[in-house]
C-alpha cells in the first residue's frame, strides 16, 4: 500500500481543511474501490440533503483531528 498520508501537520488552517477533504475522499475510495460504482452512486447522493450534510460532518471530524494535531495553529506557522 502506498503511503499517502505521511503527516497531519499543515502550514495553515486552509491547508488543514484541504487535507481533511482529501482524507474524506480517500476513505470513500477505500470503502468503495470500484470507480464505476462510485460514479453510478454519485447522482443519488448529490441531490440528497442528508447525504451532503453527512459528508460535511465527516470532513468536519477530519478537520478537527488535523487542527488538534497542529495545535490549532497557535504558533501561526
Amino acid at each position: 500500500m502506498t503511503i499517502w498520508l505521511p503527516t497531519l501537520m499543515t502550514a495553515t488552517p486552509q491547508d488543514g481543511y484541504e487535507l481533511a477533504v482529501k482524507m474524506a475522499r480517500v476513505a470513500i475510495r477505500m470503502t468503495q474501490p470500484d470507480a464505476e460504482v462510485r460514479d453510478r452512486l454519485r447522482p443519488v447522493y448529490a441531490e440528497n440533503a442528508d447525504a451532503l450534510i453527512a459528508s460535511s460532518q465527516v470532513v468536519a471530524t477530519h478537520f478537527a483531528t488535523v487542527a488538534a494535531a497542529n495545535d490549532y495553529w497557535r504558533d501561526n506557522r
